[in-house]
């Protein structure tokens, strides 16, 4: 079972209307599924009424899912933000600062890293390095 990463910890998906494709949205899509390889641009034209957008990460290592989270806050985009997959907890902050809202892992990563390690990163806004830098 999946797990619901916030600044408050651990909880179960609240989300129930399911998720279609960038393929498969039509007009009045709810929510939608992308791959780290999807253009934010050509995502953000496309995103219509989207309540929620859920972006993959198939690898720690790829770090695409954050420019398309930042690009899309960039141009206005409001709804839920889910970054999906492989995300450590030692990237949250990251997650959470490039426009993310929350992050979907599965029960072995949730496991491997326990709630407490999210917790510690989940104090984004006053670890801010760029921030400390500007005064």
């Amino acid at each position: 079972m999946n797990v619901i990463v916030t600044d408050e910890g651990f909880s179960p998906d609240d989300w129930t209307d399911g998720f279609v494709t960038l393929d498969d949205a039509a007009n009045d899509v709810v929510a939608l599924d992308v791959s780290s390889d999807t253009d934010p641009d050509e995502l953000f034209d496309r995103l219509g009424s989207a309540k929620l957008v859920r972006v993959d990460f198939p690898s720690f290592a790829d770090g695409r899912g954050f420019t398309i989270a930042r690009t899309l806050r960039l141009k206005g985009y409001t709804g839920r933000l889910r970054a999906k997959g492989h995300v450590l907890a030692d990237q949250y902050a990251m997650a959470r600062r490039c426009g993310f809202d929350e992050v979907e892992i599965d029960g072995d990563l949730a496991d491997r890293q326990p709630e407490d390690q999210w917790l510690s990163r989940a104090n984004w806004k006053e670890n801010n390095y760029q921030a400390r830098l500007r005064g």
